[in-house]
């Protein structure tokens, strides 16, 4: 099982953002912007374009919900959707309120917060995504 496979599953802490039986989202511990959120399905699957269309369909629109959310939230123009990653051998989605492109920079610093941010902001975003 990959470390994403165990946030999913509870057996590694995370801050959650939105789940249901598919898919589960949580935020970035090194986030390139507050609010960052990983959208992952609870398959395990390395390469989203692995998944059949109707996980990929069912995918887009848990992380547009997830999105919604917040959106909500957060005061941005957009909230960005970057497929990236090659570190961890689990598909997923960052999700990451904008106001210009630099914000979805992965170059930059990563943003620090405390964990009572990191909750506050997990919270957020799981009480507007169960109100949706």
């Amino acid at each position: 099982m990959d470390i994403f496979s165990k946030i999913a599953a509870g057996e590694i802490p995370s801050y959650k953002c939105a789940e249901n039986e598919q898919f589960y989202a949580f935020l970035d511990i090194n986030p390139v912007g507050k609010g960052h959120t990983l959208v992952i399905p609870r398959r395990e699957v390395d390469y989203i374009f692995d998944m059949s269309d109707e996980e990929i369909a069912a995918f887009q629109v848990f992380a547009k919900k997830v999105a919604t959310a917040m959106k909500q939230v957060f005061e941005c123009k957009k909230i960005a959707q970057i497929v990236l990653g090659l570190e961890v051998p689990h598909a997923h989605i960052h999700l990451i309120p904008m106001n210009q492109e630099s914000d979805v920079d992965f170059r930059k610093p990563k943003v620090e917060l405390s964990e009572k941010e990191f909750k506050q902001i997990a919270d957020s975003i799981y009480t507007a995504f169960c109100k949706l």
